[in-house]
């Protein structure tokens, strides 16, 4: 049975101009371009789409265009350091169409696991939509604990997935063994995407697919397909794409803005405190791009 979010999704850049403003018109044109290269869904207002830097007002309106636009389903970041926030950003992208909320962990203020328990209880209950949670430790500041993870799975009926960035793939797989029947973990770091695929994963929320979504779409297809020799071959040859698309002196999503200028494809430069853009990273971006065959 195919997830219900499909098995390979972007997670987006938010498009900017050369003024700084939201390019909703550039989101539209990049999320029906990624459509066509073959991504089940789409994820905005995540990490990668610098939800630290947009307005509500920015992310409801860019959601509300793309959902628009695209027939994939439109998965909307909605998390929140604040409960309160996170419960009405909810409930501005249910009404805008979007097909499930992304929830991150709320970050900075470092909650309890109890904490968590309560903000992404009272956040799912604001909304009928389904729930990914978005495990991110590297920046949230917090891991969401597999017990608490479970927890949540058994109680709160919406709440049906994860989006796994922890990196930490023996842990997934203990998670993955327990979890209810239903409850869908993605990888959310593309460099383990097809670890987590052999320990139970049903797909990816990438990065990198921004500009490798017919690869990746192959290589997933290849594992579930019985091919896991050809899905290992198709993970080699990604490698230097998951080398690009973040690093400490270009964190993401610094090189994927960097790809788009390449490619001719809308997204501007990232908002501060992001930028800037290192001197050399088209070249590199350009090699990377040779390295798929399409120079």
């Amino acid at each position: 049975m195919e997830p219900r979010f499909g098995r390979v999704l972007t997670a987006m850049i938010s498009p900017f101009a050369d003024d700084g403003s939201l390019d909703v018109e550039g989101a539209v044109t990049l999320a029906s371009w990624l459509e066509e290269q073959g991504n089940d869904g789409l994820v905005l207002a995540g990490t990668t789409g610098e939800s630290p830097t947009l307005t509500q007002g920015e992310q409801v309106e860019m959601i509300a265009a793309v959902v628009e636009a695209v027939e994939i389903p439109v998965v909307a970041g909605a998390g929140s350091n604040d409960t309160r926030s996170a419960v009405r950003n909810a409930e501005m992208c249910a009404e805008v169409g979007a097909a499930g909320i992304l929830d991150v962990t709320p970050y900075y203020n470092r909650p309890s696991q109890a904490g968590l328990i309560e903000h992404f209880t009272i956040t799912a209950a604001a909304t009928d939509l389904p729930v990914m949670l978005y495990d991110i430790p590297p920046r949230s500041g917090r891991k969401i604990d597999t017990d608490t993870i479970l927890r949540l799975a058994d109680e709160v009926d919406n709440i049906v997935a994860v989006k796994d960035a922890a990196g930490d793939v023996a842990e997934t797989a203990r998670l993955i063994a327990a979890a209810p029947d239903g409850f869908d973990v993605y990888s959310g770091e593309d460099c383990l995407t097809l670890s987590l695929l052999a320990v139970g994963a049903v797909g990816t929320v990438s990065v990198a697919s921004h500009w490798c979504t017919p690869e990746t779409v192959s290589m997933v297809a290849a594992f579930f397909g019985g091919d896991p020799a050809e899905a290992a071959a198709i993970n080699r040859r990604l490698i230097p794409s998951y080398d690009f698309e973040s690093g400490d002196l270009r964190p993401n999503p610094v090189p994927t803005k960097a790809m788009m200028k390449v490619l001719g494809m809308p997204g501007g430069d990232c908002r501060l405190p992001m930028g800037p853009e290192p001197e050399g990273l088209q070249d590199e971006a350009r090699r990377v791009l040779v390295g798929l065959g399409r120079g």
